[in-house]
């Protein structure tokens, strides 16, 4: 019963619009409210001592390396250089939003940061030249969904410390596939592009001197990723201790060597990481509260038994959990699906034989996918907010990408050689 009512106002919470957070933790005061078992002050102790985690610190530490990419100077120069490595194919400017997309991943594995930025900095520069603000935005949207599977993703390290799996191996295991969806959005838009004629005119060349002025200029920025992934993968240091180096990387970047960056602006920057990483911890203190329910109620081992019954192949498993999850991430935040069904999730794994460091890239995109998708696409509302565009316009022209991020997560999970390829080298 206890189960059952907070469920229902769990619901009702989420009909009424309070912020996910709060509507967990005023349903779960319910739970222990009827349960014979546990007083409130377990959803307390549950809360907190979630938090007390030092794994959780990565997310911060990352949140910060994000925010302080557009204080450093390191946004400009990956700019420079997206822009002079793309200058001369059809469409340069969305090629110039998807390799920046790619790089800026590397930095601050956060698909809403990535996508609010180029929605400052790239729509209005691509409407000029002649594309529409509802597919430019669309296509900044959807770019932002790489930065979700390459390291240091901030959904990588919640489903590694979520579902205790190696966040080394999953950094490691979302290099390929992201960089395969940079290039596959490249090509997509080389043919939109070409049959709707828009910035398909010859550029003039780029010089090899500039080009390499701008890659050097770059390099710094662009072997922060290679440090972090390097450094963990060969137990140099963990994935927490990952994040404080690459904190203290950008500020040597912006204050030493940029030198673009001003004491007042790192203040910012700190009290902005403030605001972003609490509104994250408090979602993380309730999903991991809202799990433990979950666990004490047999519910994951349940689901388990019904999944094993009836869903009879890893093949239709795949299938099974994508539309799941697609339909789940019309409702619910993407932090919050990685919480509360991670949980559910991994024991299913080693009844279908499925590697979980695969499962995690496929499963943290397709969470991705949902912030795309209304009613409560983070992403989708960030854009279009920002840009201003119609909703309606937003999600008309982001038809074929979510099409083609269908056809992709599907093909990472029956092909698994392209996660687990890197990984299997460092075994």
């Amino acid at each position: 019963m206890a189960l059952g009512v907070m469920l229902i106002t769990l619901l009702v919470l989420f009909i009424l619009n309070v912020p996910i957070a709060f509507a967990m933790i005023v349903s779960m005061s319910f739970y222990f409210i009827l349960s014979d078992t546990f007083t409130s002050i377990v959803l307390i102790q549950r809360m907190v001592g979630s938090m007390e985690s030092v794994p959780l610190l990565a997310i911060i530490f990352f949140l910060a390396v994000g925010i302080l990419m557009n204080y450093t100077g390191i946004t400009s120069r990956m700019l420079n250089f997206a822009q002079v490595a793309t200058n001369r194919l059809p469409g340069s400017l969305a090629q110039v939003n998807i390799l920046l997309s790619t790089l800026m991943g590397g930095l601050s594995g956060s698909n809403i940061a990535d996508s609010a930025m180029q929605s400052k900095i790239l729509v209005p520069k691509m409407v000029e030249n002649g594309y529409s603000k509802s597919f430019s935005a669309a296509l900044t949207a959807s770019t932002s969904l790489i930065t979700g599977i390459i390291p240091p993703s901030i959904g990588l390290i919640m489903f590694g410390y979520i579902g205790k799996v190696s966040i080394g191996d999953l950094f490691l295991a979302g290099i390929l596939p992201g960089i395969a969806l940079c290039f596959t959005f490249m090509i997509y838009v080389h043919f939109y592009v070409k049959k709707h004629k828009i910035e398909t005119e010859r550029k003039p060349k780029i010089t090899k001197k500039y080009f390499f002025f701008t890659l050097k200029d770059a390099s710094l920025a662009i072997l922060l990723p290679l440090i972090i992934i390097g450094g963990i993968r060969f137990g140099a240091f963990s994935a927490t201790e990952a994040g404080a180096i690459a904190i203290l990387y950008t500020l040597i970047l912006g204050l030493v060597i940029y030198r673009e960056m001003k004491m007042s602006q790192l203040v910012s920057a700190f009290l902005e990481t403030v605001y972003t990483a609490s509104s994250v911890l408090i979602i993380i203190a309730a999903g991991s509260a809202f799990a433990w329910i979950l666990t004490l109620e047999q519910i994951p081992q349940t689901m388990t038994t019904l999944m094993v019954e009836y869903v009879p192949s890893k093949f239709i498993f795949f299938i099974v959990v994508f539309l799941f999850l697609i339909v789940v991430g019309m409702f619910v935040e993407g932090n919050i699906t990685i919480i509360v069904l991670t949980p559910l999730f991994m024991p299913m794994l080693p009844a279908y034989g499925i590697d979980s460091v695969h499962f995690g890239i496929f499963f943290v995109l397709t969470v991705a996918i949902g912030s795309l998708t209304p009613p409560l696409g983070t992403v989708m509302y960030t854009t279009s907010s920002i840009t201003g565009t119609k909703i309606e316009d937003f999600i008309k022209a982001s038809i074929p990408f979510l099409i083609l991020l269908g056809l992709y997560v599907l093909l990472l999970a029956y092909v698994p050689a392209v996660s687990l390829w890197l990984p299997s080298l460092f075994e």
